[in-house]
């Protein structure tokens, strides 16, 4: 076992496994199984994938502004290129690739289950979830287009002068903020859709 937690991959597989083992089990257990050529399946499939990729983003911004930004100052100068050129790389690949991959799920889950026009256009009995993926699409594009651009003038990913990298890291720091703000009535409209809570 300590081999397999050693290693996020491992880590990963064995959860997956573990997954798949449990579907069966459950399977050999009801007598019921997955019906992967029925459309319901997908959907729920496509929903779960959605819900895999939004726990990641949301986890992240929150992870930026809960810990990371408030911690900083009490971190010694000499410490914070530990965050600065290791931590917070790799935490904003997985933030930006898991806001997309929640948009794009979210998005082709609403396809499947023939609600995105309705949704987009906000129009009955989809407010709630139309509300929830506006927000989301706003987050995202804040993400895409604002959060990223700035950090990599802050990390030294660009070039920027000595002037614009404070400005950078306030615009970044602004946008990600707004998105903690959006994100929850963001994830009350998504889970409010499905239990009549707006």
């Amino acid at each position: 076992m300590g081999a397999i937690l050693q290693s996020l991959g491992r880590t990963i597989t064995a959860g997956v496994v573990l997954l798949i083992v449990i579907i069966i089990l459950v399977g050999a257990i009801t007598k019921t199984w997955i019906g992967l050529g029925e459309h319901a399946w997908w959907a729920f499939f496509f929903r779960y994938l959605h819900v895999l990729s939004g726990v990641m983003w949301i986890g992240l911004l929150w992870y930026f502004n809960f810990v990371q930004t408030p911690g900083m100052p009490k971190i010694p100068d000499e410490h914070k290129p530990a965050i600065t050129k290791v931590i917070a790389p790799s935490a904003l690949f997985w933030f930006r690739w898991a806001a997309l991959s929640t948009v794009i799920t979210g998005l082709i889950l609403g396809t499947m289950n023939g609600y995105i026009g309705k949704a987009l256009l906000l129009q009955a009995p989809f407010h709630a979830i139309g509300i929830g993926m506006w927000l989301g699409l706003i987050m995202a594009a804040n993400v895409w287009f604002i959060i990223w651009p700035n950090q990599k003038k802050v990390l030294g990913f660009v070039e920027a002068s000595a002037e614009e990298k404070p400005k950078a890291a306030k615009l970044a720091g602004q946008a990600s903020r707004i998105n903690t703000l959006l994100s929850i009535p963001m994830l009350f409209c998504m889970v409010a859709q499905q239990n009549a809570g707006l």
